[in-house]
């Protein structure tokens, strides 16, 4: 007998699993997008890999789009809704956005928290 859950303090997922598509790079370096503009706004993600358990409000998650395995830190969001599937062995849930990094510090970020082979603007 055993399980594995995962306990995470980061949401890193894929535009296919529900990362924002309004947060776009290059547009972000253009005018620098912030967490106001999505003051409100509730977004979901799902079929994450795994069991998993995040961080819950109050506490930050920090958000991560993974493009083509590589990772692009965003900012933090404030994990609203978890649900995990066990069939499946996904989890799901819901998130706000409350921080975006400049496009400075994100590209610092990213080149100093992602793993060997992960770094998006490597």
């Amino acid at each position: 007998m055993g399980s594995y859950i995962e306990l995470n303090d980061t949401l890193q997922i894929t535009t296919e699993q529900g990362f924002p598509a309004e947060l776009d790079l290059e547009k972000h370096k253009e005018n620098p997008i912030t967490a106001e503009e999505f003051k409100g706004r509730i977004f979901e993600f799902k079929n994450k890999k795994n069991l998993r358990i995040y961080h819950s409000a109050p506490c930050r998650v920090f958000l991560v789009h993974n493009i083509d395995g590589k990772w692009l830190y965003w900012g933090h969001c404030l994990m609203l809704e978890q649900t995990i599937h066990s069939e499946s062995k996904t989890t799901s849930g819901k998130f706000k956005i409350i921080k975006i990094y400049s496009p400075d510090y994100q590209k610092l970020i990213t080149e100093n928290e992602t793993s060997e082979g992960c770094n998006y603007f490597e």
